[in-house]
């Protein structure tokens, strides 16, 4: 048995009719992924804004599938109805873009003349562009059903020649203008890298259009000139317009993803970052914080610092101010910076203070100092736990030192 190798243009006609699911499952991942949002800050006509043009490019992509073709003629009794139908929601999508990015780059507290005139501009040229292909389709003669190749079938057909030609231009001109404010934007100053990598994304998924929209132009004006290149439209555009979704949700997902991602990054590093000294009081209070099933990360976070801050507090009366002065001279003769020479005091301070309270009893304290400082510095002295050798040097500096001035007194 012998297997035949399929050209590119053979196997996305093999799989033509499933194709178009795919970019339509991504960008209703990507809806999903930022619908949490939505929902929770609706007032924000930004994020209502990135909602709507996700659902829009969805449903390009459901209601250009042959199997909904069919079914959307079926239940309108027209045959090539969802011709226009497609047509109107890839126009509405490429409205929903120009208007997103006007917004989006000159922010929404820009409502100069200028801003409020492109926006209204681009409202009415769509706009007109829908209704105008709805009256072509409406007067053209399109009988026989095509569910893949309407574009270059009907290319020499009266109005509904003119209304591809319009769908055409007017998915180009959006692509065109898209593309550049989305690169001027790029090469902008002081841009954060997650938002600068997501514009990156769109500006190629938008340029990736515009090789879709050559490759349908193409075919359609080579059908005016007798010749058949159909290929370019049926198996050359679909990889493209699958590849410019992908891009294009990778591109809005990005910002708010990586920057939810790096929120939790913090917050479970706080978390790490605070366990040596949440043990340490663990021994001090004889117990930790209670478990919850269903805590957050951020939760967790909340309540270790209470916990903490809530210990340290009645064992700061413990803590020898004369000792902590002399840890800090210690650390600074031994090199270290000025912060961290202060972080290993208040360490080796705390450390002592545990030895003392478990020696004397909880209320046997004498200190009476401004815990304003320590209770700030949870994280650094958490971190200065993890270096026993710095915390040892100091503490041997320090008796060394006390020492000295024992003898010569």
């Amino acid at each position: 048995m012998t297997t035949v190798a399929l050209t590119p243009a053979e196997f996305v006609n093999q799989f033509y009719p499933n194709f178009w699911w795919i970019p339509a499952g991504v960008l209703a991942a990507a809806l999903a992924i930022k619908l949490p949002s939505i929902i929770r800050l609706w007032k924000d006509p930004l994020l209502r804004a990135v909602g709507g043009l996700l659902l829009l490019a969805c449903a390009v992509f459901v209601f250009v599938a042959p199997s909904t073709i069919a079914r959307v003629n079926r239940l309108t009794g027209v045959a090539n109805f969802s011709g226009p139908w497609v047509y109107s929601l890839l126009t509405a999508f490429c409205a929903s873009c120009l208007l997103l990015i006007i917004s989006w780059r000159n922010g929404l507290s820009d409502r100069s003349d200028h801003t409020r005139r492109a926006m209204r501009g681009v409202v009415v040229v769509y706009a007109s562009v829908i209704v105008a292909m709805w009256v072509l389709f409406a007067l053209a003669d399109v009988p026989e059903e095509r569910l893949r190749d309407l574009d270059t079938y009907y290319a020499n057909t009266p109005y509904m020649r003119e209304m591809i030609v319009l769908y055409l231009l007017a998915h180009t001109l959006a692509a065109l203008v898209t593309n550049g404010l989305i690169w001027n934007w790029v090469r902008t100053d002081g841009l954060d890298s997650l938002l600068r990598w997501g514009l990156k994304f769109l500006g190629v998924g938008y340029a990736a259009q515009l090789f879709f929209d050559a490759a349908k132009i193409s075919a359609v004006v080579a059908r005016w000139s007798g010749r058949n290149v159909d290929w370019l439209s049926t198996a050359v555009a679909p990889p493209l317009a699958c590849l410019s979704a992908v891009l294009i949700a990778v591109g809005f997902i990005l910002p708010h993803a990586g920057q939810y991602l790096h929120g939790r990054w913090h917050v479970r590093l706080a978390l790490h970052e605070l366990r040596p000294l949440y043990l340490l009081m663990r021994t001090v209070n004889g117990q930790g914080v209670p478990f919850l099933l269903r805590a957050t990360p951020e939760l967790r976070l909340v309540r270790r610092e209470t916990f903490i801050r809530d210990v340290l507090l009645p064992l700061a009366r413990h803590i020898d101010e004369d000792r902590r002065e002399r840890f800090h001279d210690a650390a600074l003769a031994l090199g270290h910076p000025p912060d961290q020479a202060k972080a290993l005091a208040a360490t080796a301070a705390i450390l002592d203070a545990v030895d003392a309270r478990n020696r004397t009893g909880e209320d046997d304290g004498t200190g009476a100092r401004d815990t304003t400082d320590l209770l700030r510095e949870i994280g650094a002295v958490s971190r200065v736990l993890r270096r026993p050798e710095d915390l040892r040097a100091i503490r041997a500096r320090a008796r060394d030192t006390t020492d000295g001035k024992s003898l010569t007194g």
